[in-house]
C-alpha cells in the first residue's frame, strides 16, 4: 500500500465475527485481511455430535448483502435444512462463507501484536512480519475457558473442558459432567447416549431451561413486542439487548445484570427427553478432587464422594483480554480494561488509537448479544460505519 503497511486492516481471527467484519470491510473497499484458520474453534473446540441451540433464525453469519445465509448454504450444498442446526454443519456454512464472500484470508496464526508507530506490527507463526493501520481482534472464546480451582492439580488425562474438544469416546466409562448450561447439558446427553455412566453436578438447585414459554412465543404481532429476532434472553430483555446502542448508555451495573440474566446457566428445552438415564445432582459443588490411581475421587460438598474415570468441566468461559497470547504484554497494560473487557467506545475503539475488539470481547460494553452468532449483524454493520466515517 502506498501509505507504507502491508494492509489497512489485520483482522485477527477467521471465525463468525471476522468472517463478517471482513465481508462488510471489503463491501467498502477497505482492505482487510483476515488471519487464521476459517472455523477453527467451532471445529476443533466444541464436543462432536453436538447442535447449536440457536434457533435457525439466530444462525446466518451476516454479509452486508444479506446474500450468504444458512439457507443459502444449504440450497447451495444440497444440505436438507433441519430445525436444529449441527455442530459440523455450522463449520461448513462457516468454510463456505469464506469462499463465497473471497475475502482475502491468511491461514497463519497471528502470534504476537504491537505497537509500530501509529500502526501495527503482526508477527505470524512462521516468523513472517505483517504491518497494519488498523487491527480488529475477532479471535472467540477458546482462550477464555474458566476452569474451577477445584480440579487445578488434575491431569489431563482425567480432566478436560467442554471446549477443548477432546473426544467423548476418549473420557471412560464413567463421567462427571460439572455445570448446568447448554455445553454441560448436552456434553452429559452424548456421554450417555455413546455408553459412559454420567452424572451432572451443578450448584444451582434446579436445571433451567430455555423459552419454556412457548404460547409468548406463538402470539404473532404481540410476540414480535416481546421478543427480539435474535432470541436473546427472556421476555422483555430480549428486546432491549436487540438493542447495543440503547445497552451502551444503560449504567453498568444495570447493564452487568442484564448480561448475566440474560446468558445464565441454562439448556434447550429439547434436551429433557434425552437427558434420560444421566444421574443430575443439584444443589451440589465439588469440594476437592483428587487422581487415585487410574481415577479421581470427587468429594462434594455434603461430603458423599464420587469415583469417575474422568471431569468434564462445563463451566463456561471468563473473558480476559490478557489471555490472547498474540497481544504483547505492552499492549494489553495500554488497554483500559473493565474486568478483564476492553473498555470500548464506538467503533469497537479501546483506548489504543487503531485496536478494536468485537464479539464476546465487546459484550461488557454492547451486552449479551455480542456472545452470540446472531450479533454479528448489528456488530458488523456498526463496525464498517465506523471505518465509513474514519477512514483517512
Amino acid at each position: 500500500m502506498a501509505n507504507g503497511v502491508d494492509c489497512e486492516v489485520a483482522i485477527v481471527g477467521a471465525g463468525p465475527y471476522g468472517l463478517s467484519a471482513a465481508a462488510h470491510l471489503h463491501g467498502l473497499g477497505i482492505e482487510a485481511k483476515v488471519f487464521g484458520e476459517p472455523m477453527q474453534f467451532w471445529a476443533t473446540g466444541m464436543p462432536e455430535g453436538m447442535l447449536l441451540r440457536s434457533p435457525r433464525e439466530a444462525s446466518t453469519i451476516a454479509d452486508p448483502q444479506d446474500a450468504l445465509t444458512l439457507e443459502a448454504y444449504e440450497a447451495a450444498s444440497g444440505t436438507k435444512p433441519v430445525k436444529r442446526v449441527a455442530w459440523g454443519t455450522f463449520v461448513s456454512y462457516g468454510k463456505w462463507f469464506q469462499k463465497q464472500m473471497g475475502s482475502a484470508l491468511d491461514r497463519r496464526i497471528v502470534a504476537d501484536v504491537q505497537r509500530n508507530g501509529s500502526g501495527f506490527k503482526l508477527t505470524l507463526s512462521d516468523g513472517a512480519v505483517v504491518t497494519s493501520r488498523r487491527v480488529v481482534v475477532a479471535a472467540g472464546i477458546g482462550p477464555f475457558r474458566k476452569n474451577p480451582e477445584v480440579f487445578a492439580n488434575l491431569s489431563a488425562r482425567h480432566a478436560s473442558h467442554c471446549y477443548e474438544g477432546r473426544k467423548l469416546g476418549e473420557m471412560g466409562k464413567r463421567v462427571a459432567v460439572i455445570g448446568a448450561g447448554q455445553s454441560a447439558l448436552e456434553s452429559a446427553v452424548l456421554l450417555r447416549e455413546g455408553g459412559a455412566e454420567t452424572e451432572v453436578i451443578a450448584r444451582i438447585p434446579t436445571l433451567r431451561w430455555i423459552g419454556m414459554h412457548k404460547r409468548l412465543h406463538q402470539m404473532g404481532p404481540i410476540s414480535k413486542v416481546l421478543y427480539s429476532k435474535h432470541d436473546v434472553g427472556p421476555i422483555g430483555i430480549s428486546r432491549l439487548v436487540a438493542y447495543p446502542n440503547v445497552m451502551y448508555h444503560v449504567p453498568m451495573g444495570t447493564k452487568d445484570r442484564i448480561r448475566k440474566r440474560a446468558v445464565r446457566s441454562a439448556g434447550a428445552p429439547w434436551l429433557i427427553p434425552r437427558l434420560d438415564g444421566v444421574k443430575i445432582s443439584t444443589g451440589r459443588s465439588v469440594a476437592s478432587a483428587e487422581e487415585t490411581g487410574n481415577e479421581v475421587r470427587l468429594v462434594l460438598d455434603d461430603g458423599t464422594e464420587r469415583r469417575v474415570d474422568h471431569v468434564l468441566m462445563g463451566t463456561g468461559y471468563r473473558v480476559d483480554i490478557a489471555q490472547y497470547g498474540f497481544l504483547s504484554r505492552d499492549l494489553v497494560r495500554e488497554v483500559r480494561q473493565l474486568d478483564g473487557y476492553p473498555d470500548l467506545s464506538a467503533g469497537f475503539c479501546t483506548s489504543v488509537p487503531g485496536l478494536h475488539f468485537i464479539g464476546a470481547s465487546a459484550a461488557r460494553n454492547f451486552g449479551p448479544l455480542l456472545y452470540f452468532v446472531t450479533g454479528t449483524e448489528w456488530a458488523s454493520r456498526e463496525l464498517a460505519s465506523w471505518f465509513r466515517r474514519h477512514r483517512n
